[in-house]
């Protein structure tokens, strides 16, 4: 078993107790006794083996034992800009989207978007959370606050230091290409994925002025869900690809 703790929390080494709803999970759910081991992470990419101290009325202590070893860590940044999807088509983009190493999450208010208020954040951070713990991820992507579509560009313009692709249905680059030749270390790639009724004939020209390249997924036309699974799963593969190629 793997939960998942803030830093901060873990940097005590310690008497570390458990927030109320892990705690009760280790204790009630999965049974766990005094002196049993499990795995915590700290969305950073470092893993650690732990020893439950002590439950006491329910509030489990736990004591850092030693840092394991961590697998390799990617040396880019996948930023995943989302346009909002409504109902629970975000719940999925979040978890699949921590399940494939995305950094940030980025949902975005387009023109196009049925969905333009939400206070469901907090929410897509509690799933990503537990994606982590669950598929033996060591990265907790932020998830942020949606955010409009042209202020983003706006910030995306004046940064400078990331690399962007924007995927349409109906043409583009193949991703191998978009990327371009040369992706320096710590790199900050944004993929940029339209709502349910795609990206606004004023909003392609805004993104591409702003430095985002056309990216094609293939001949296949794909729910904008999928379509962000796909763009981060293909974009990891080429690069992680390239990396193996030296």
């Amino acid at each position: 078993m793997r939960i998942y703790l803030p830093p901060e929390l873990i940097s005590q080494r310690t008497g570390i107790v458990l927030p109320p709803g892990k705690g009760r999970h280790v204790a009630i759910v999965m049974r766990y006794k005094e002196g049993d081991e499990f795995m915590i992470v700290d969305g950073r990419g470092k893993a650690y083996r732990a020893v439950i101290a002590s439950i006491q009325n329910r509030e489990v202590t736990a004591d850092i034992i030693e840092e394991t070893t961590s697998p390799r860590s990617l040396p880019f940044h996948l930023i995943l800009c989302a346009g909002l999807l409504k109902g629970e088509k975000m719940d999925f983009v979040a978890q699949k989207a921590t399940e494939l190493g995305a950094y940030e999450i980025i949902p975005l208010i387009a023109e196009r978007c049925q969905v333009r208020e939400t206070g469901k954040t907090g929410r897509w951070q509690k799933i990503a959370e537990e994606s982590v713990e669950q598929c033996g991820g060591l990265f907790l992507p932020a998830v942020h606050k949606p955010v409009l579509f042209d202020k983003f560009i706006a910030e995306f313009s004046g940064k400078g230091n990331g690399q962007g692709l924007i995927f349409m249905e109906d043409w583009g680059k193949p991703v191998d290409e978009a990327l371009g030749i040369e992706i320096r270390s710590g790199a900050r790639i944004y993929l940029l994925i339209g709502p349910e009724g795609g990206f606004s004939p004023a909003e392609l020209p805004m993104a591409e002025q702003a430095g985002f390249v056309r990216a094609t997924l293939g001949s296949s036309i794909l729910r904008a869900e999928t379509a962000c699974i796909a763009a981060l799963a293909i974009t990891r593969f080429i690069l992680e690809r390239r990396i193996d190629a030296g």
